[in-house]
């Protein structure tokens, strides 16, 4: 007899980079799925071949507006994950990971959902401790560019720790290392978009810094894959748990692996660092590892060409085009 029982799964941020190969990882599981996206940062392209899928639903919404629909599961992943997104909107990303933290956790316990949040290596702050561990609390400026983003997410986690205590929410909180993959927004300043777009276009290869700060780098279908086995752990285990890639690399170890991977002329370009810009960034995924039996199983070599692929694709279509 089969026992198989389709969950009805809502994921916010769902047309975003990652949000979007969950979608389609949840799909491939049998699940049916509705997708949220206000599409500030989310891109329509990105699900496009899902709309006719007949378990795929998508809902163009805000998560800081409350939102009525039944669900047995719930990602909330709604929220501008990149420096140039969140720095250029600070008051509406602090509002989604506050508001839309809140409208979600009143849906799951509405709906007595199992919830999870997309948190961020981000709440480390610029760390004083290497690799970071989740019992680490973290050096982050309150105040700075960046705390919008760092301090909305360490607030969400907050709201999400006490729905548990206070009124037995069933969640789970998943802090996320720098992750790429297809369907990463080539406009979204991150390190490894940049350095292929420029490699690609032959242009030249901006560095912030003397390129030394260190960087952990997961392929998309490795952290989706630690998502879907975290959600299937037992009601007692909250998190927060560090997903990630613990192979650290230079800034500059980067740029110089994506000039050869793709044959670019471009040269090195150094510019000052920003603001609050953490000097390391690595996971310590001790407990992903004994929690979920999970570990990174792509390394940066050939996700990297996975990657540059997709954006060569892009290029090749005139979907993109650099100033």
């Amino acid at each position: 007899m089969n026992s198989f029982k389709r969950k009805r799964i809502l994921v916010t941020g769902g047309a975003g980079f990652v949000g979007s190969h969950l979608c389609r990882r949840l799909l491939d599981d049998g699940q049916d799925v509705l997708c949220v996206d206000n599409l500030y940062t989310g891109n329509k392209d990105n699900i496009v071949d899902l709309l006719d899928h007949p378990y795929f639903e998508f809902l163009r919404h805000d998560v800081t507006l409350p939102l009525f629909v039944e669900v047995d599961q719930i990602y909330n992943l709604a929220c501008p994950a990149s420096p140039v997104h969140y720095q250029a909107a600070p008051i509406q990303t602090t509002k989604t990971s506050i508001m839309g933290a809140l409208n979600m956790l009143g849906l799951a316990r509405r709906t007595n959902s199992r919830i999870f949040q997309a948190s961020t290596s981000e709440v480390y702050g610029d760390p004083h401790i290497h690799p970071q561990h989740e019992g680490y609390w973290g050096n982050v400026n309150p105040i700075g560019l960046r705390s919008c983003y760092d301090e909305g997410k360490r607030c969400a986690e907050t709201l999400f720790f006490d729905y548990q205590r206070e009124l037995d929410v069933d969640i789970k909180v998943g802090r996320i290392f720098n992750t790429y993959g297809p369907n990463m927004h080539p406009d979204d300043g991150r390190v490894v978009s940049n350095f292929i777009i420029q490699a690609l276009l032959n242009k030249p290869i901006t560095i912030y810094g003397d390129g030394q700060q260190t960087r952990s780098f997961c392929y998309v279908s490795d952290l989706v894959e630690a998502f879907v086995r975290f959600m299937e752990t037992p009601k007692g285990f909250t998190g927060p748990v560090n997903l990630g890639n613990p192979g650290e690399f230079t800034i500059k170890q980067l740029a110089e692996m994506v000039i050869e991977l793709t044959g670019s002329s471009s040269e090195l370009s150094f510019k000052p660092l920003p603001s609050d810009d953490p000097t390391q960034r690595c996971p310590d995924i001790s407990l992903a590892s004994r929690e979920l039996g999970w570990q990174p199983e792509i390394q940066l070599r050939e996700g990297l060409q996975k990657t540059i692929s997709y954006f060569d694709q892009l290029l090749a279509e005139g979907r993109y085009k650099m100033d």
